[in-house]
């Protein structure tokens, strides 16, 4: 089910991650080169926000030791084996919505 977490005026801009709430959960929401993608914010590493992080090279980096994830499939720079969830995203009427 598709949820409300923002409107499309907060996104963030491209090369950028932003942190949204939705209930007791954080979801990770980059921009990469205009191509909006939604995961979960926790890094599998320590822990660390992944949406006060940076994109580069398409890939969410982790703010705290530079863990990277593949905002598409979840999956680590480092390793296929490891990942984060993935949420379908998309904008209707103004409105960010993600299937959580």
């Amino acid at each position: 089910m598709f949820v409300r977490i923002a409107s499309q005026s907060e996104l963030p801009p491209a090369g950028e991650a932003k942190e949204f709430s939705q209930g007791d959960q954080v979801i990770c929401v980059a921009n990469v080169n205009g191509t909006i993608a939604a995961m979960d914010n926790v890094c599998l590493h320590m822990g660390g926000p992944l949406g006060q992080g940076l994109v580069e090279r398409n890939k969410v980096v982790c703010p705290w030791h530079g863990w990277q994830w593949d905002p598409k499939t979840g999956k680590a720079g480092h390793s296929s084996e490891v990942s984060v969830a993935v949420y379908p995203i998309k904008i209707e009427n103004g409105d960010v919505l993600v299937d959580i």
